[in-house]
């Protein structure tokens, strides 16, 4: 099914559904600007474009200030001059508020307090069930954003402190708010940016790296509502940027939205439907990793590589040009790898996640020396033990060949964190169910914890194992790591 295919599914479910949206902020006072509510009557009738600012500082985490755009100084919790990040929504064809909204604004400001946290709340333009529209009005409010920016300026801002983050069609209106600005904002985050209309787009049509002085993306649903490509000085593709763990795989499997550990309630935007679910599970994952990072729930390390089968294939793990630093982090503080990114130029880093928040899996690269008489082709299964915990890593992306001689590096990911390993468990599972079990022989094993370099390698030398069949061993000191 194509992207366009699934938007004219989506049209049809939204057309059935009553969808009644909630504030995308919790405040009850009446003073309190909230984020614009509309309902399937707006998006059906279709509605013209109105761009609100509003504003929420250390001041006022929970009750946001709507900012004249023209004189924004009269609101005396606004100062210009200080660090700004504007949060930019996308496509909204349900009209709803987006439901991490709230979320993310408070997030930021409690990693720094002394930040204008800006909402462009541009719902009234977004809110379209043609989808054409919206992305004209994208366009349109790109230009009052920029007025914004220069009436700052104006009053003693500066572009690099200004930072804009971008979700879906939101990524692209802030890609061409930093293009009218020749590219010297600080900061552009862009969040699944939006593939559909922008998958033939030249780089002035759509986000791309010219448009900041550092641009940040995060690629989860390329195969359908997302973009293909490199479009920033770092793109992470989560799971190879497509299919994420969790989410529905047909349209009657709906999944709620995940609520992160120790977060505030976010307000729902609208009920989750199985049918809603299954079209924009994929695209929202982005969101809600970039903000289970940003509250420090997530620690998410993504490797450089050409591609995410090279990366699953253990061929990207060294990070020896960020040394001594690791490898990026996904989040807001991908930042303090900025001057190396910015060195080496477009960059593609891959990771993989499990279904739900903390989201992070362990990555440990596994080194093999086979000596078997007869070659073997087959997948890996490995599991760790820590007392009665058990956690297991499927290399199975492909077919593994084992041969006389033969070293083989692996990555091997476990969904969870288990510490001390005192056991571990292997099988080689070549799919042979009639003929006599060959003998593998492996002259040497060990498993090296990538994110946790404190931690002992370990290692297993001279095991003699059955293919198909679970071999244990207690892991043995190691004499060097590599």
């Amino acid at each position: 099914m194509t992207a366009w295919e699934r938007l004219a599914a989506l049209a049809l479910l939204v057309l059935c559904q009553v969808v009644k949206g909630g504030g995308a902020d919790g405040g009850e006072d009446e003073s309190c600007a909230n984020f614009t509510d509309l309902n399937l009557s707006h998006c059906l009738l279709g509605t013209r474009l109105s761009v609100r600012l509003i504003l929420y500082t250390g001041g006022n985490p929970g009750c946001g200030r709507e900012l004249d755009p023209r004189r924004p100084w009269s609101e005396p919790l606004f100062r210009p001059t200080r660090p700004t990040v504007f949060v930019v929504h996308g496509y909204r064809p349900t009209g709803a508020p987006p439901a991490w909204m709230g979320g993310l604004a408070r997030a930021l400001l409690a990693r720094e307090p002394q930040l204008n946290v800006v909402v462009v709340d541009w719902n009234r333009g977004a809110a379209n069930l043609n989808y054409l529209s919206a992305v004209a009005y994208a366009r349109e409010a790109a230009h009052n954003l920029t007025a914004f920016i220069r009436v700052m300026q104006e009053k003693g801002a500066s572009l690099e402190s200004v930072h804009l983050i971008g979700v879906s069609l939101g990524a692209h209106l802030a890609g061409f708010v930093g293009a009218n600005l020749k590219g010297k904002v600080g900061r552009i985050t862009g969040l699944d940016p939006a593939g559909p209309l922008f998958a033939s787009a030249t780089p002035d049509e759509r986000l791309d790296p010219t448009d900041a002085l550092f641009v940040d993306v995060l690629h989860t649903d390329m195969d359908s509502f997302g973009l293909r490509g490199a479009h920033g000085h770092i793109d992470f593709y989560a799971n190879g940027g497509v299919d994420q763990p969790g989410c529905p795989k047909t349209i009657f499997a709906g999944k709620p939205r995940p609520r992160l550990a120790g977060s505030p309630q976010i307000p729902e935007a609208a009920p989750t439907s199985p049918g809603k679910s299954y079209f924009v599970c994929d695209h929202q994952r982005a969101t809600w990793l970039y903000l289970c990072a940003l509250e420090g729930t997530c620690h998410l390390t993504a490797y450089p590589c050409a591609s995410y089968a090279d990366f699953l294939d253990g061929k990207c793990l060294q990070c020896e040009a960020f040394k001594p630093a690791s490898c990026p982090q996904l989040g807001y503080d991908v930042v303090r790898w900025r001057e190396s990114l910015l060195r080496l130029g477009q960059t593609k880093a891959f990771f993989a996640t499990s279904a739900s928040p903390p989201y992070k899996k362990l990555n440990y690269r596994v080194d093999m020396v086979t000596w078997n008489q007869y070659l073997r082709w087959g997948v890996v299964y490995i599991r760790l033990h820590s007392g009665r915990n058990v956690t297991e890593a499927r290399i199975d992306h492909k077919l593994l060949r084992f041969e006389q001689f033969t070293s083989t590096r692996l990555l091997a990911q476990f969904d969870d964190d288990l510490a001390p390993v005192n056991k571990v468990t292997l099988r080689i599972n070549t799919g042979n169910v009639i003929g006599p079990r060959y003998k593998i022989r492996l002259l040497r094993i060990r498993l090296t914890p990538l994110e946790r370099p404190e931690r002992p390698l370990l290692c297993r030398f001279d095991l003699i194992m059955e293919e198909n069949r679970e071999s244990a061993f207690r892991p043995s000191p190691c004499d060097s790591r590599p």
